[in-house]
């Protein structure tokens, strides 16, 4: 019976969540499975992977073929390098010590690339957000300036047509006075 690691998918439609399980190679692509060795959420970013690193380690050392998508997932974890590593030590090129610092400093940069990726998400979320209420800032001083601008035509409208009135009372006044004249003489 040949084993392949391989993704198992759960979740609603356009929603996918995968299992990363061992199973038969002739089994169903979400049928009967051996054991079930991760999750992975490709929904959030980055992508959500848990992974029991010892167990997939163990069936690689069985012969478990990954799928591509499962060897991707296997490497970013890092259950391919300690495979790896476990194969030198066998061999003895290296001891279990000198691995596990090897694997101990590759999980090490491999976080601090993950949390950059993420600080730099949560960085460009921040930015988006600082220009979006920016922008509602301009328009929101603009339609200030623009109403009382607005506000200020209307009185300046007005206040002629007051001036205009008593301009015309007063050029009427003289000359009713000069009416009255006239008329006494």
């Amino acid at each position: 019976m040949s084993v392949k690691i391989r993704l198992q998918r759960h979740g609603k439609k356009q929603k996918p969540f995968y299992w990363v399980v061992a199973a038969d190679a002739r089994s169903k692509r979400d049928g009967k499975y051996l054991e079930k060795i991760g999750t992975y959420n490709p929904n959030t970013n980055p992508a959500t992977i848990e992974l029991n690193l010892d167990s997939a380690v163990k069936w690689l050392h069985n012969g478990a073929q990954p799928t591509d998508t499962a060897k991707a997932i296997l490497s970013y974890k890092g259950a391919l390098l300690k495979h790896h590593l476990d194969g030198g030590i066998r061999k003895g090129a290296l001891t279990q010590e000198q691995a596990d610092a090897k694997l101990a400093a590759w999980l090490e940069a491999k976080s601090g690339k993950v949390d950059a990726k993420k600080e730099g998400l949560t960085k460009a979320q921040a930015d988006v957000k600082a220009k979006a209420f920016k922008a509602e800032q301009d328009v929101n001083a603009k339609r200030l300036a623009t109403a009382a601008q607005a506000e200020a035509d209307a009185i300046a409208a007005a206040t002629p047509a007051v001036e205009e009135v008593a301009e015309v009372e007063a050029e009427e006044a003289p000359a009713a006075e000069e009416n009255n004249e006239t008329t006494e003489a």
